[in-house]
């Protein structure tokens, strides 16, 4: 799959958002990747998830015990890598601030797992999961996610692999341009209520 045909898919879903976002990490951006309404067709979802597995090396595929994702944004995608991958799929989630495998779940001591993520973008929810993920006895061997808004220079200490990058202007709060300060600023996503 293409950028162009990643955006189209975006665009079909109305999941390619103009305004003012305050994004997870904090920052504000003008665009916002609504990857809820992206995976919602499940048709799509499959269709992504199998375009983003087929961007993992062959040898990472073969390795992968276990796909991990974090709540809520990666628990979709998550679960249709898994599909894709032929491999189960679990989520981290924070019932108390902090990622933790709950529900029952396990991951076998020394687990390969490929953590996957919906968007990243300082990679802080990523590192997070991660380090749950070798706190339950796995062993993170990769990362992938629909979206990297880092620019390409977010370092999760595993082989990252992404569908897109998109090169959106990220904003702290008090360094907001004039035609963002203008409009009122909304949270979407997973964390709009914390």
């Amino acid at each position: 799959m293409t950028e162009d045909e990643v955006l189209a898919e975006f665009r079909a879903a109305d999941a390619l958002l103009e305004g003012h976002f305050i994004l997870s990490s904090g920052l504000r951006s003008p665009r916002y990747l609504q990857c809820a309404r992206l995976l919602m067709d499940p048709a799509r979802a499959e269709r992504i998830a199998m375009a983003l597995a087929a961007r993992l090396p062959q040898a990472t595929r073969d390795a992968i015990d276990i796909v991990v994702s974090p709540a809520m944004g990666g628990v979709i995608i998550g679960h249709e890598m898994g599909r894709a991958l032929g491999k189960p799929a679990v989520f981290v989630e924070r019932p108390e601030g902090s990622f933790e495998l709950r529900r029952g779940f396990r991951i076998d001591p020394g687990a390969k797992v490929l953590m996957v993520e919906d968007v990243v973008t300082t990679g802080l929810s990523s590192r997070e999961a991660i380090r749950a993920i070798g706190e339950a006895g796995g062993e993170v061997i990769a990362a992938a996610s629909i979206v990297d808004r880092s620019g390409g220079g977010v370092d999760l200490g595993v082989p990252y692999t992404s569908l897109i990058r998109i090169d959106v202007p990220t904003y702290e709060a008090d360094s907001l341009p004039p035609e963002l300060e203008a409009i009122p600023a909304i949270k979407p996503g997973s964390r709009a209520a914390a």
